[in-house]
């Protein structure tokens, strides 16, 4: 069968990189392939974050306390990891769908849906441009894809999570009930655990089966709009279109600490540690940030959150911390134990069209010009490469291990 055919009545894609964080990282130690890793904090409380499909057969996955992860899978290498690269190689995978086609729907750094109507006179039909944007993934940035091709967006997801890792599915129109009935109904969006288990107690366990009951029966049982949306969605009805993305609105950090903390200048220095991830991710997306929230959660997980706007939109960590620290001091917590802490800057706008205060008699090089070469030397020899003094511990490296160590269940690798 010819491709024409595959593609009849398809032109949504959804694209999902493969493993991402753990790809991209074993894309820059090549002697990782093929081996377990995992990409999350270490210690107590940390949390995988993502794992190569090696770590995966051993039942980990993101969200998984990293000890237990360890558990599982005691010969994986855990890394840290590096929003700062996996932001870059997003970036360019984005700008790589937008060569394709105008309607990108970025859902995260690492999957995004694409209309393809309009790109079919110059690089074919919808199976074309899928096989064509997995290639170009892998010969650009070193790392696999999943595609997902189907006539609406809630199929080609499904598709793409189905063809993983590293395929293509295909679900044309005549094909999506085959597809879909024999799922569980946990496949469809919007069931989580509470709404399972509803469906699961009225004998409801595929698509199929809630196909077939009625729709008013699904709106007694998970109220009107819970039940209609479902039972659209179960005979593969999703009009929803893709529509571009917009502009950013808000990036942050936060941290978990391995033990409860009532240091305030622990606390304080996790703020500035913080805040300069916060402003180099808001750096590298070319957004300033007006308003600048931090979040505290105790040690009983109770959790607040405080937020201040900035006379001039910001991307210097230096001025992010400042509005951190203050929030957070006003709080007068004292030596209340403190589980974690979050650094958010919000209502972002654009860096080149934002106005620019200027102040009489200030430096030709002020603190942004520092902040950007120490972007540059991050690209050129890794996050941490620069940081302030202030987060040296007295072994002279940044964050204790440093980014260069590939820690284990057991010990952390030399480096070098």
């Amino acid at each position: 069968m010819g491709s024409v055919s595959r593609a009849a009545g398809c032109t949504v894609l959804h694209v999902d990189m493969d493993a991402f964080f753990a790809s991209v990282e074993v894309r820059r130690r090549p002697e990782l392939a093929g081996t377990p890793v995992i990409v999350g904090g270490a210690g107590n409380r940390g949390v995988v974050t993502s794992a190569t499909y090696e770590a995966r057969r051993y039942g980990v996955h993101a969200a998984m306390p990293t000890a237990r992860a360890l558990r599982l899978c005691p010969t994986a290498t855990v890394l840290p990891g590096d929003m700062a690269l996996y932001t870059e190689v997003s970036r360019s995978v984005m700008a790589l769908f937008r060569s394709i086609t105008p309607l990108v729907e970025p859902l995260s750094l690492d999957e995004a849906f694409l209309d393809v109507a309009g790109a079919g006179r110059r690089l074919g039909d919808a199976v074309a441009i899928g096989e064509y944007v997995r290639a170009r993934v892998y010969d650009e940035q070193g790392i696999t894809c999943s595609v997902g091709v189907a006539g609406t967006k809630f199929v080609a997801k499904l598709a793409s999570t189905r063809a993983k890792p590293d395929g293509m599915l295909v679900v044309r129109p005549p094909e999506v009930m085959g597809f879909l009935h024999p799922l569980p109904v946990n496949a469809l969006w919007g069931v989580g655990p509470k709404t399972e288990e509803t469906l699961l107690r009225l004998g409801l366990r595929t698509v199929g089966d809630l196909a077939h009951v009625p729709a008013r029966t699904l709106q007694r049982a998970l109220g009107a709009a819970a039940g209609t949306h479902l039972h659209e969605l179960a005979w593969g009805r999703d009009p929803r279109r893709v529509v571009p993305d917009e502009p950013e609105r808000s990036t942050g950090a936060e941290e978990t600490f391995s033990s409860d903390v009532d240091d305030p200048a622990v606390i304080h220095r996790e703020l500035l540690h913080l805040a300069e991830r916060t402003a180099g991710r808001l750096r590298s997306i070319d957004c300033l940030a007006r308003t600048v929230s931090i979040k505290v959660r105790f040690a009983d997980f109770a959790t607040i959150t405080r937020s201040r706007t900035l006379g001039t939109p910001t991307d210097v960590g230096k001025e992010l911390y400042d509005t951190a620290r203050a929030l957070y001091d006003a709080l007068g917590l004292e030596r209340a134990r403190i589980r974690l802490v979050g650094v958010r800057a919000e209502r972002l706008v654009d860096a080149g069209a934002a106005p620019q205060q200027l102040e009489l008699g200030a430096r030709e090089h002020g603190r942004r010009d520092a902040e950007l070469a120490a972007d540059r030397a991050a690209r050129r020899f890794g996050a941490g490469a620069v940081r302030p003094a202030t987060l040296l511990h007295r072994s002279g490296r940044p964050g204790g291990a440093g980014p260069g160590a590939a820690r284990t269940g057991r010990r952390a690798h030399p480096e070098g």
